[in-house]
């Protein structure tokens, strides 16, 4: 970081504890004696609870998150059935690509951030991040919005309607600036996370969820503006977001890393951050674009089968909130302790979290199956769709448990800064055998259940091999790999720099 935390500084005292490392994922520090004599059990208990306490406010803020858009399809939808699928397509098309900027490329903060706040000897080195990380996503996002100006000839390639083409390139076009600020809002999260604070994203979101209904509401009905006035409410909503997150951190809480506006140095050392940041949007994206292609290739096996696809994957998205936000959670945790150089502590956290995300797998998996007769009815109706449901809910049941370890184990890989991991374990296990194999199993005989196998198969193997790939991990190493990335801004594993930061190896 720009000197900030150069090898020439002199190392903080082993024996007096930095105040600044006394934050709510750092608890208090015991002594070896005491730390001698408590059980193991419950230091482990304890950091799983610990996890459970900082995941919470991340799941519902996501939760609330991906509200706004559910929202809003659903008040466009009452205006027509072209406006509702020309709605729900866009905001789709968005998910996977701009909103990616926003939930993959600010891995980079997750891994950089929160070491930084621990690791480095300058508390403003975490808002220099911040604004290197708005510039290097803002270019990301630059890309994403060239792509939906020219959307509508995209769409007529993929063989969309026409009607979809041409409304659905003018929404995105309309949500071109909301999407910016949903990309900030998203960086702000990630700089008040590295420093512990969790809940003011689900305060912020408690504000602007139901604004962003009423928004809709009245640019769609009252101003008149019809399916175009869903991506104007939508992108004010964002913004607003944005800003109150801005004044929370400027009067509440979370200005003390805020040195002010430095473009010179934050236009420095780019490479690395948009290096991680490009490796997380592969690392995130390469697993939503598989769900993409099932929604695809669902579309191929009848009405009925896509009506129970949809069905399947609204709740997912909601209940995906659930280890996505365990993995923010761990990400964060991880970065800290590896900042702060307490390897141990980071390897336990690091299986807490894996272990934290297995039982509420379990527990997600046995409400789905207890509901499996009925839950299809809380979306539609139709006999055939209730019952195709219910035929494929064991194997969604099953994949709970799996995109659970996907979750942490990938936060835990992105707080140690190895986001090509989780990428490349995705790339292999998705592309290389599981969507192959389930769109074949799909067109020869075993239908939406054969998708949800494949799907199964790769999640659990990606949920294993990351674990195992944690479980090996040299934990003193990655507290070196961890404090040369704020030594020379390095975001890399070429090997280990020199230690300097606070306490000691």
């Amino acid at each position: 970081m720009d000197g900030s935390s150069s090898s020439t500084s002199p190392p903080a005292s082993p024996s007096i504890p930095h105040s600044d490392e006394r934050t709510a994922l750092l608890p208090k520090v015991f002594s070896t004696s005491t730390q001698a004599q408590r059980p193991q059990y419950r230091e482990w208990l304890a950091e799983i609870w610990l996890l459970t306490k900082a995941s919470i406010p991340v799941i519902l803020a996501y939760t609330l998150q991906n509200s706004l858009q559910t929202i809003s399809v659903l008040i466009v939808g009452r205006l027509s059935p072209e406006a509702l699928a020309t709605a729900a397509f866009s905001y789709m098309f968005a998910m996977a690509t701009g909103w990616l900027i926003a939930m993959g490329g600010t891995t980079a903060l997750d891994t950089l951030a929160s070491t930084s706040f621990t690791g480095s000897q300058d508390k403003h080195d975490l808002g220099i991040l911040l604004q290197r990380g708005i510039i290097v996503l803002t270019a990301f996002y630059a890309v994403v919005a060239v792509i939906w100006a020219f959307s509508e000839p995209l769409f007529r390639a993929l063989g969309q309607e026409e009607f979809i083409c041409v409304e659905g390139s003018k929404f995105l076009h309309i949500l071109i600036p909301g999407g910016l600020g949903y990309v900030w809002f998203e960086s702000m999260k990630k700089y008040l996370q590295a420093q512990a604070i969790y809940r003011p994203g689900t305060y912020v979101l408690l504000i602007t969820s139901p604004l962003n209904a009423l928004l809709n509401y009245l640019f769609i009905y009252k101003f008149e503006l019809g399916l175009y006035g869903a991506p104007f409410a939508t992108g004010i909503s964002y913004w607003v977001s944005f800003l109150l997150l801005v004044a929370y951190a400027t009067f509440v809480k979370g200005h003390e890393c805020w040195g002010g506006l430095a473009p010179r140095r934050a236009m420095s050392n780019l490479w690395p951050f948009a290096r991680l940041a490009f490796l997380g949007v592969i690392h995130v994206g390469t697993e939503w674009w598989a769900f993409e292609i099932v929604a695809l290739a669902a579309g191929r096996l009848g009405t009925i089968t896509l009506a129970a696809q949809s069905v399947i994957m609204t709740a997912d998205q909601v209940i995906n909130t659930v280890p996505f936000g365990l993995g923010v959670a761990a990400s964060a945790r991880l970065g800290n302790l590896l900042g702060a150089q307490k390897p141990r502590e980071a390897a336990r956290a690091a299986h807490c979290a894996a272990i934290l995300s297995t039982v509420l797998g379990v527990a997600i998996l046995t409400i789905l199956m207890s509901t499996r007769n009925v839950f299809a009815r809380i979306f539609n109706d139709d006999e055939q769709v209730v019952r195709l449901v219910a035929d494929v809910m064991p194997y969604v049941a099953l994949f709970q448990i799996a995109d659970g370890l996907n979750g942490s184990c990938g936060g835990a890989l992105r707080g140690m800064g190895r986001q090509w991991v989780g990428a490349l374990v995705n790339l292999l296990s998705y592309y290389g055998g599981a969507l192959p194999a389930g769109i074949y199993l799909a067109f020869h005989g075993w239908g939406l259940q054969g998708l949800w196998i494949g799907q199964c198969v790769a999640l659990y193997l990606v949920g294993i091999l990351e674990w195992v790939i944690v479980g090996m991990s040299k934990w003193d190493k990655e507290v070196l790999r961890a404090l040369e990335r704020l030594d020379d801004g390095d975001g890399g594993e070429d090997g280990p720099g020199e230690v300097t930061g606070r306490g000691e190896v």
